[in-house]
Order: C-alpha cells, then sequence, then structure tokens
C-alpha cells in the first residue's frame, strides 16, 4: 500500500540558480546534491540529482531537475519552453502569515503574479521561481471535515 509520497519534481532552466532560489529566497535547504555516473537509464554521461526541502517537512524533498534529464533533444526543448513560458506549476506551499512572508520575499526579490487576497480555502498570494514556474503561498483557513 501507498504510504506517502516523498520526492515531487520541479523542471528547472539552470540547476545552479533554482538551487539559490529555493535555498536563499525561500528558505529551503538542499537534502542532496550529486552527480550521478554513467548507467543510470536515459541519463548518458550522468545527471545531478539536487533536492530541496523545507526544515519542518523533513519526509518530502522537491526535485529540481534539469529538462534535458532523461530526455531526448526535441523533448527537453519542449519542456524547457513549457517552463519558461510559466505554463507549469509547482503546486501550493503552505505559510501561517501569507502576508507577512509574502512581505518578506518581496524584500528578497521574489517576483510575486498577484498580491495576497481572501479566497475561499485561505489567502492566497502566487510567484515564480526563477525558471518561471507558478507557485501558490496559502495560509489555509481552519476548516470542520462533515461528520459521517
Amino acid at each position: 500500500m501507498i504510504r506517502s509520497l516523498s520526492h515531487a519534481t520541479v523542471y528547472v532552466l539552470d540547476q545552479d540558480s533554482a538551487k539559490a532560489f529555493y535555498t536563499e529566497k525561500l528558505g529551503f535547504e538542499v537534502r542532496f546534491d550529486i552527480v550521478m555516473g554513467e548507467g543510470f537509464e536515459g541519463a548518458g554521461a550522468g545527471f545531478r540529482w539536487l533536492t530541496v526541502g523545507t526544515k519542518e517537512q523533513p519526509d518530502l524533498q522537491l526535485i529540481l531537475a534539469a529538462c534535458d534529464m532523461g530526455r531526448p533533444p526535441e523533448a527537453a526543448a519542449q519542456l524547457r519552453e513549457l517552463v519558461a513560458s510559466g505554463a507549469m506549476g509547482v503546486g501550493v506551499m503552505v505559510t501561517d502569515d501569507c502576508h507577512r512572508t509574502y512581505a518578506e520575499l518581496r524584500a528578497k526579490g521574489v517576483t510575486f503574479l498577484s498580491e495576497p487576497a481572501e479566497r475561499p480555502y485561505g489567502i492566497e498570494a502566487t510567484l515564480r521561481d526563477d525558471s518561471g514556474n507558478h507557485i501558490s503561498l496559502t495560509q489555509p483557513f481552519a476548516f470542520e471535515t462533515p461528520a459521517g
């Protein structure tokens, strides 16, 4: 039986730049930054395994994956175009105070697509990472689960 999600992939245009963005601006910590050698399927001469995560959630890692990792050149080029265009999303990152986190990240130079606003599920602001991926920054409202 599946127990949990341990890794999620974020395709990035430049792994060094993404590492700096996720650690220096968003405050994540590096979990792994190693080069895997030859012999890995589709990796050719090897690839860089770069993962980051939050201190508060040690069991989940974001893989900051190069667009060409395990892909032929044509597919890698298409993926790079999608990422750069902003068509890809990382998901939702939770904060206790969306307004405060928004102000802190803006002061660090993070580009926001929307300011904090109340939504049915909480207070949300949206931002872009340095590759163009969209991220929802959300302060969820407490809600009651229906009895049943």
